[in-house]
């Protein structure tokens, strides 16, 4: 096992990446369906049946850029070329996406199918060998929680940042023009996000070295379908970014008509940001403490029962609202980075089964699953909203409405954290004595080949 310790620079270099990918992903999240409906002025439907076809689109491209990124060799490794030469691209199409150019009604549907179609595909091109970084750089499992965590950190604090910042700056740059103000103030986020790409390139390593991949692809894939926990947390990635996709997508509906006050918006959403941080920094503490497993089900269980607490209270009471969304935030980002090391120990329990090392294309296999949820996130609240009737230019929304707002923004989420809660109770076995145990054997050189993917007498006599 590889014992070095990792530079706190290259942590921040490592995190960077993500919090450069956080400023598009969480702004896409919260903004994109209401500068859709709002701003450019396409309806509802259409722009729900547009994310859910973009991005099936995309996540099948996910299992195709892993492949390759497994394949390449150059001297600055497997992974980080791709993340310094996507960088430009992903921004200049992210502006392209937030702009609103004078065209029928048609034109814009068609124009925003195909900006956003590219959007989603370069961030597949930067955002899949960026995951895959994180397990080349070390396979000590304490450093990959110390690495993740920074990551999340600054991830969160990329996403705080975009978020946070997006109103003011639209405001700002458009004044009371909002065309000119979103397309002005992404812009700006995409020249932040460009430089955090590049110091992500030039501050990190590439530390483990796998021989150049020379079977087929179509049994690396069969590989990576065979590897019963990496099928585990790709049902937790999906279940993870639909309950943060419903819920963040829903936010500003939520703040606008159930609160009532959309000027709280920035305040809210500051408030859940907050948490975020906050999560993100007690992960490595609370994982030194207990096993990680443990504390992911235990969280999820914990955040099923805030969830549906959101459902019962008063609207008028915005400060228990306030309180609520601020220990979601907390709850939610404890998991994330946690789920992502979960990720990096299936590829290591992959080696261990069959002496294939599939870094890229089995983070590329997460992205996959992570985009169907997107997809499947942004098209329910698209065509949540339609089917009740939502009206972006109606003073008051018809009681219809009201209740699917509410339910998108709490019951739904409730539903996704209480499965993964079930299911990493369950089945997931890569507990911290089995990993351990994985790991020094990989490290003499030794696994266990011989032995079927999900053979659970080989897991149960090393936990």
């Amino acid at each position: 096992m590889d014992s070095q310790i990792i530079s706190v620079k290259e942590k921040i270099g490592y995190g960077m990446g993500d919090a450069a990918s956080h400023i598009v992903f969480d702004n896409v999240m919260l903004y994109m369906m209401f500068f859709y409906t709002d701003i450019f002025g396409i309806p509802a439907g259409f722009v729900g049946t547009m994310f859910l076809l973009a991005r099936a689109l995309d996540a099948i491209s996910d299992p195709c850029m892993g492949l390759l990124a497994d394949r390449t060799r150059s001297r600055w490794g497997k992974f980080r070329p791709w993340i310094i030469f996507g960088a430009l691209p992903f921004g200049i199409v992210c502006v392209l996406a937030y702009s609103t150019p004078d065209l029928s009604l048609s034109g814009k549907m068609l124009y925003a199918a195909v900006t956003y179609t590219l959007l989603t595909l370069l961030y597949t091109v930067v955002n899949i060998p960026y995951c895959a970084l994180g397990g080349v750089i070390t396979n000590d499992p304490q450093q990959r929680i110390s690495l993740q965590s920074w990551r999340f950190v600054l991830a969160t604090a990329g996403g705080m940042l975009s978020t946070v910042l997006m109103m003011p700056l639209v405001r700002l740059i458009g004044g009371e023009d909002k065309i000119v103000g979103f397309q002005g103030g992404i812009a700006v986020l995409s020249v932040v996000a460009f430089m955090m790409l590049a110091f992500c390139f030039f501050t990190t390593k590439e530390r483990i070295q796998a021989p150049p991949s020379t079977t087929a692809m179509r049994e690396d894939l069969r590989d990576i379908w065979q590897n019963d926990q990496w099928r585990i947390v790709g049902m937790l990635t999906i279940l993870n970014i639909l309950a943060v996709c419903v819920r963040g997508g829903a936010m500003m509906y939520y703040v606008t008509w159930i609160m009532g006050d959309a000027a709280i918006f920035t305040a809210f959403l500051t408030t859940y940001c907050v948490g975020n941080l906050i999560g993100s920094a007690m992960a490595k503490p609370l994982t030194d403490w207990k096993c990680k497993v443990t504390i992911f089900w235990w969280t999820n269980a914990a955040l099923t029962v805030l969830s549906i607490a959101m459902f019962f209270i008063p609207i008028q009471a915005s400060i228990t609202m306030f309180a609520f969304i601020f220990v979601i935030g907390v709850l939610h980002q404890l998991v994330t980075p946690i789920q992502w090391v979960m990720m990096s120990d299936t590829v290591d329990y992959g080696e261990w089964c069959n002496g294939k090392r599939l870094t890229g294309i089995s983070f590329a296999g997460t992205l996959f699953v992570l985009k169907l949820g997107l997809a499947l996130g942004g098209a329910l609240i698209g065509w949540a909203l339609a089917g009740g009737g939502y009206n972006a230019a109606a003073q008051s929304q018809n009681s219809t409405t009201i209740s699917i707002i509410i339910a998108l923004f709490t019951l739904v989420p409730a539903a996704c954290y209480l499965l993964s809660a079930i299911i990493a109770k369950r089945y997931y076995a890569l507990k911290t004595p089995f990993l351990k145990s994985i790991m020094a054997q990989l490290a003499r050189g030794e696994h266990r080949s011989q032995q079927r993917f999900g053979d659970v007498s080989t897991r149960e006599e090393l936990l």
